[in-house]
This record gives structure tokens, C-alpha cells and sequence, in this order.
């Protein structure tokens, strides 16, 4: 039977100054929490974080940015579909609409010789 070792293995650590060292984590000592608020400046956050930070900071609930977050790529998405089947709908009409002045023009009669008679 394999014996097992007197002390545990050290393992990989991350200090929360950002460093990593290998120790038992049972002999760090407790973190401790910030004794402040946190405080987040709105001019260092990303561009697309900034609206949903100044959203939650004037009291709008998470709900509603989350629903923004989500429906407004949705929305872009949905509209830039609806063009694209508008656009092909109105190019098939301008070649069907070509198509039938040329059968038309085509099979009835000519305009030519119009308001000119026959036979005098």
C-alpha cells in the first residue's frame, strides 16, 4: 500500500496583489474586505459598458439594461433583414414590370402608322 505524504501538496496561489506562488492555501491568512465603496469611473469604461453603467446608475433597473443589452443587436439584426427582403422585392418588381412593357410593347400592334388610313 502507498504511504501517504506527512504534509499536503503545495499548490499554485494567487495573492491578491496579483501574484502567484506555490503554498498551502489552509496558511494564508483571511483576505480582507475593502473598508470603501467601490468607485467606477464611467470615462475609463468601455464604450459598450458605458451606457449600461449610466443606465443602472440613475436608478433604470438591470432588467431593463439587460433587455437592451440583448433586443438592441436583435433590433439591428431585425430591421437590417427587413430592408434587404424590401430591396429584392422592389428590384423583382422593376424586372417584372420591364419584362411585361416589353411583351406588350411586342405583341401589339404598331404605333407606327397610327392616324394614317388605308387604301386612299
Amino acid at each position: 500500500m502507498e504511504q501517504l505524504p506527512a504534509q499536503r501538496p503545495m499548490t499554485v496561489v494567487q495573492l491578491p496583489n496579483g501574484q502567484h506562488v506555490y503554498a498551502d492555501p489552509a496558511n494564508l491568512p483571511a483576505p480582507q474586505q475593502p473598508t470603501g465603496p467601490q468607485v467606477v469611473h464611467i470615462h475609463q469604461a468601455p464604450p459598450d459598458r458605458t451606457v449600461q453603467r449610466i443606465a443602472l446608475g440613475s436608478g433604470v433597473g438591470a432588467g431593463t439594461v439587460a433587455a437592451g443589452v440583448y433586443f438592441g443587436p436583435l433590433l439591428v439584426g431585425v430591421l437590417t433583414a427587413i430592408a434587404a427582403n424590401l430591396a429584392m422585392l422592389a428590384f423583382m418588381v422593376l424586372i417584372l414590370g420591364w419584362g411585361v412593357v416589353t411583351v406588350v410593347r411586342a405583341v401589339g400592334p404598331s404605333t407606327s402608322n397610327k392616324g394614317r388610313r388605308k387604301g386612299r
